[in-house]
């Protein structure tokens, strides 16, 4: 029975799945499985990913406000196609909003008719955690323990639960974020899922303690200013660059690997830093690999417990189109989401 009362669908109608529900279809599913399939389906070839569309304005009471539309398509077992809108403005945490929100919408292949809108923020915090977890179990050091978070939201809150139950061996993870108070809930909100795989969360004092000695670093956060440096990461650390610019340029040209997402949407973006040293020739691609290369065993991965490796994900649409596919087809199957008449 749907969350909305109602358990029967019209074939002609648009569905609404609401957040509660997109979760509960998500429970149903693996999101490294699905990551993995379409990581590999983007490097080869087997995907559409248009540029996005960005929309940035000055709200009549200040800050800053955007959206962006990313299309794509995934062709596989079977074609998933749609579009993501992701809206933010940072002022809205003051006011006791999330700073980002979102929405899915699903098309049919053949007719093009929308077939579906869910809540579009637990699907890209899942998919977003999925891609950096499988990156970490390809290319952290053999018996990695301990792994640093920046950042205490919602995304960091995915990767750390989604850490402890698929990385053996994890004991620790050191959050650290800037605004008092944010990790203290982060404790709250995750003590029983991480307690459950004996993972202790400890609270970094800065953020250059939370890099010590930590065998995966995980970057959540919304900064465009690069702070983690190269001397912070012991030998043999696998940085993951979830946000824009966290780590610094020392880091990014230090690395003895270099693992993307897509190059061409990392060399056609304005502003982070690893598209403006491609773009200079200060990082070259050649020689470096893309996570569907690695994943699908075209590209080699960690080859040494001394290697510092680096994965920058750009963060791809067809990656939630992917995902969303999958939580409509169950929610079909259980009747799931609000009957929309034409």
């Amino acid at each position: 029975m749907s969350a909305h009362g109602t358990s029967t669908h019209h074939p002609d109608s648009l569905i609404y799945l609401c957040g509660e529900e997109v979760r509960q279809a998500c429970a149903e599913i693996d999101p490294l499985a699905c990551m993995h399939e379409t990581l590999v389906a983007h490097a080869e070839g087997k995907t559409i990913l248009p540029p996005e569309a960005y929309l940035g304005w000055e709200p009549p009471g200040g800050g800053e406000a955007r959206s962006i539309t990313m299309p794509g398509l995934v062709n596989g077992g079977l074609t998933a196609v749609g579009t993501k809108v992701i809206n933010a403005n940072p002022g809205n945490v003051g006011h006791g909003l999330p700073r980002a929100s979102g929405l899915t919408v699903l098309f049919d292949p053949l007719t093009a008719r929308p077939l579906c809108v869910m809540e579009g923020a637990h699907i890209s915090a899942l998919r977003t955690a999925a891609v950096s977890v499988l990156a970490v179990r390809r290319l952290a050091r053999t018996g990695a323990r301990a792994a640093a978070l920046y950042g205490a939201g919602v995304i960091a809150r995915e990767h750390a639960l989604m850490l402890a139950r698929r990385l053996p061996g994890l004991e620790e993870i050191r959050v650290y974020d800037e605004v008092p108070g944010r990790v203290a809930d982060f404790e709250r909100d995750t003590a029983e899922g991480l307690a459950a795989h004996g993972v202790k969360v400890v609270a970094a004092r800065d953020a250059r303690t939370a890099a010590h000695e930590a065998d995966v670093v995980v970057a959540c956060t919304s900064t465009r200013t690069g702070y983690i440096e190269r001397s912070w990461l012991t030998r043999g650390a696998l940085a993951v660059n979830v946000s824009l610019d966290d780590l610094t340029e020392d880091v990014l040209l230090g690395a003895d690997k270099l693992y993307v997402d897509d190059w061409d949407l990392i060399r056609d973006d304005p502003h982070r830093l690893l598209g403006h040293l491609l773009r200079e020739g200060r990082v070259r691609q050649r020689g470096t690999a893309t996570l569907g290369e690695l994943l699908g065993g075209v590209r080699p991965g960690r080859e040494s417990d001394d290697e510092l490796i680096v994965v920058n994900p750009f963060g791809l649409a067809v990656e939630d189109i992917a995902l969303a596919h999958r939580v409509f087809r169950i929610a079909r199957h259980r009747g799931l989401g609000l009957a929309l008449p034409r």
